[in-house]
């Protein structure tokens, strides 16, 4: 765990009110993750809120042959509503999260999180938007799946990645293919249609986007 200055708080979390600033400096602490490495898994008590300082953070389910399904990402200044909901009624996770990249979070004792509540309009407000952030992203993720087609499904995904990490997805077309619950070849032969379309650049490991309003 390393101590984190109220600096690198203020800039991610400006809404917080000073007194709640200070109350994280005393209370809280900071954990670096390198890429790959977990904060949360399947079947955990959790035993603090997790906000994300830097970074980029994966939700995800897993099932029983270790096929991921993609919940949402965690941008620096967010925090992840499921496991605010976990700590605040004592259950174990049902998802799993990741760094994308190496990443710092800020962990909170769930028992300062529920005090802080009735004390902090700004924490309150951050939590109950939090979770109304998280569920709406949830049904979008829900509607993709539902009424859409894997091409659209694609752009969706390829979206929600370039306003989270930026115009570089660094995925293979595997790991894409996972994520969509679709073979690899079926996902090279739709990114290949929009490289066609000047939508992407295809990369050995990675692609850029460019412009996927004009497909």
């Amino acid at each position: 765990m390393d101590s984190i200055n109220k600096g690198e708080i203020q800039k991610q979390f400006p809404q917080f009110e000073q007194p709640l600033l200070e109350g994280i400096l005393k209370e809280s602490v900071i954990k670096h993750l390198e890429e790959g490495e977990p904060i949360i898994q399947t079947g955990q008590y959790i035993r603090s809120n997790v906000l994300l300082l830097n970074g980029l953070l994966k939700v995800y389910r897993e099932d029983d042959e270790g096929n991921e399904f993609l919940m949402y990402y965690l941008e620096p200044g967010s925090a992840c509503a499921l496991s605010m909901m976990c700590t605040a009624r004592s259950e174990t996770s049902q998802v799993k999260a990741k760094a994308v990249q190496p990443s710092d979070v800020v962990l909170i004792p769930a028992h300062l999180s529920e005090q802080w509540l009735a004390k902090y309009k700004s924490w309150h407000n951050f939590v109950i938007g939090t979770y109304r952030e998280r569920f709406e992203e949830l049904l979008q993720t829900l509607d993709s799946i539902v009424f859409k087609s894997l091409d659209e499904r694609l752009l969706f995904y390829l979206k929600r990645h370039v306003e989270t990490s930026g115009p570089e997805i660094r995925l293979s077309h595997q790991q894409i293919a996972e994520e969509l619950n679709s073979s690899r070849e079926v996902i090279s032969r739709l990114l290949k249609k929009l490289e066609q379309r000047g939508a992407v650049t295809l990369h050995r490991s990675y692609l850029e986007v460019h412009n996927l309003e004009k497909v």
